[in-house]
């Protein structure tokens, strides 16, 4: 139902645009021409002035329907101002060959628009599968991982119980343990990934900017006490439109990534103003990133082929590719790159309500 209604949102949107361009266009060649009437030979050029309409009307609509209205109205038009006797209908031969140049203008643009749109619109769908086979790619590779050694570590278990020593078998069981549990977050970023991709439209409400990275911080220390976090924010209370469930989410993917892929002992936190959006920045002093992994970074599949069998990349990929929907579900951008002397750098925006920027 949902989807329906999304549909049909956009062709009342269309439709309307479209009829918008029409009027408009033919408005503008009607007020263009005018003049001409006051110059002799005028008249010449007037056709010219409805062609052009004609190919704008039918390159920026969609199908055939204005493009060959304007055909029509530009004939009537000429006829019935630009012409004596003024105001009257008075049809001549060469009105036929001109209407039928304006048609034949019309029909072909309008074909060669709708071909492009289709073009573009195959396009992104091939990119979008494209994308969705990294990511399946990178899910297998990382459910199958935790999951074997859950299977190796509850075997051992069962089959050496007694044999085993106390640390022996604490340490199985921890293992089993931090897997499952990373099982778990794997999951709920694979739910993200549908919740973002399949809503019709993100529910935004003004947040306070702070308040949510202070509850993905909090969130984050207790899963990773021992890190050290700076938060640096402005004075200034900043309110932004944004579902605060989803950011929340987004800050602590990146901050478990600079701990746990980039080896990171100190982390920032800046949060700042920058030209209507709200920029967030989360800053390690780890290793960085490999320039191998940058063309696959947000797609899910990063560093699958460098270390296919490192268990430190797992989730990094799937992570990093729920926070880029999300952020760009939230007309955002997110961008990576390495700072010196050492570390990574992580930053993205939300736009800002113009209601909001006095606040």
């Amino acid at each position: 139902m949902v989807r329906v209604m999304r549909v049909n949102n956009m062709k009342q949107h269309t439709a309307v645009s479209d009829a918008l361009i029409f009027l408009l266009t033919m408005a503008a060649a009607v007020g263009a021409s005018l003049p001409l009437k006051l110059v002799r030979d005028g008249g010449v050029y007037m056709p010219m002035i409805f062609l052009a309409a004609v190919l704008f009307i039918a390159r920026f609509t969609s199908g055939y329907i204005y493009g060959a209205a304007s055909a029509v109205g530009g004939i009537l038009w000429i006829s019935y101002m630009f012409r004596q006797p003024y105001y009257e209908f008075d049809f001549l031969y060469g009105d036929l060959v001109m209407f039928a140049c304006m048609l034949a203008v019309a029909l072909q643009t309008s074909r060669m628009t709708q071909q492009l749109r289709e073009q573009e619109g195959a396009y992104a769908e091939a990119e979008r599968e494209r994308v969705r086979g990294n990511l399946l790619r990178a899910v297998s590779h990382d459910l199958r991982t935790p999951l074997t050694s859950i299977l190796g570590a509850t075997s051992a278990i069962l089959e050496n119980g007694d044999a085993l020593t106390s640390e022996r078998r604490t340490e199985l069981i921890r293992g089993v343990y931090e897997d499952s549990e990373w099982l778990i977050r794997m999951v709920e970023n694979l739910l993200l990934i549908t919740k973002v991709e399949g809503a019709a439209q993100i529910v935004k409400r003004s947040e306070a900017v702070e308040e949510v990275v202070a509850e993905a911080v909090a969130k984050f220390q207790k899963h990773y006490p021992d890190s050290v976090i700076e938060v640096s924010a402005p004075e200034d209370l900043l309110m932004v439109p944004m579902d605060a469930l989803l950011i929340e989410q987004v800050l602590f993917n990146l901050l478990e990534n600079a701990v746990l892929h980039g080896r990171a002992k100190r982390i920032e936190l800046n949060v700042l103003r920058s030209d209507g959006e709200a920029v967030l920045e989360v800053r390690d002093d780890g290793r960085g990133l490999q320039k191998a992994d940058f063309p696959h970074l947000f797609d899910g599949y990063m560093g699958r082929v460098e270390r296919a069998s490192s268990d430190d990349s797992r989730n990094m990929g799937i992570g990093l590719s729920v926070c880029l929907s999300i952020i760009q579900a939230h007309g955002g951008r997110m961008e990576a790159k390495n700072v010196r002397p050492s570390g990574a750098l992580f930053r993205f925006t939300l736009p800002m309500e113009e209601a909001d920027d006095g606040q």
